[in-house]
C-alpha cells in the first residue's frame, strides 16, 4: 500500500542529485529529455534507465512530457501513413477502427 508513495518520495529526494550529476555540461535535464529517455527505456524494458529518467523531473512534469511525446509521435506517424491521428492512435493501442 505504501510502496508507490515511498518510491515517489525517493525519486523526489534523488532528483536534484541525478539532474546535477548526469546532465550534459552540468545543466539540469528538461522534461522532454526525461520523457524521451523514459519512453525509450520503457520500450526496451530497461528498469535502471526508467528509474533514472523518472528522477530527473517531477512526476507531473514527466507525465506532461510523455503525453507531449505521444501526441507528436502519433501526428508524425499519421502523416507518414497518410491517415488521421485518431486512426493511428487506435491502431497503436489495438482498438477497432471507430
Amino acid at each position: 500500500m505504501f510502496d508507490r508513495p515511498r518510491k515517489t518520495f525517493a525519486r523526489f529526494l534523488t532528483s536534484t542529485r541525478a539532474a546535477a550529476s548526469s546532465a550534459p555540461e552540468g545543466r539540469p535535464h528538461n522534461l522532454f529529455e526525461a520523457a524521451a529517455v523514459y519512453v525509450s527505456a520503457r520500450a526496451e524494458d530497461d528498469q535502471d534507465r526508467i528509474d533514472e529518467a523518472a528522477g530527473w523531473v517531477s512526476p507531473e512534469a514527466l507525465s506532461f512530457g510523455v503525453s507531449e511525446l505521444a501526441c507528436r509521435a502519433v501526428v508524425a506517424l499519421a502523416r507518414e501513413r497518410d491517415e488521421s491521428p485518431r486512426t493511428v492512435a487506435r491502431a497503436l493501442l489495438g482498438l477497432p477502427a471507430a
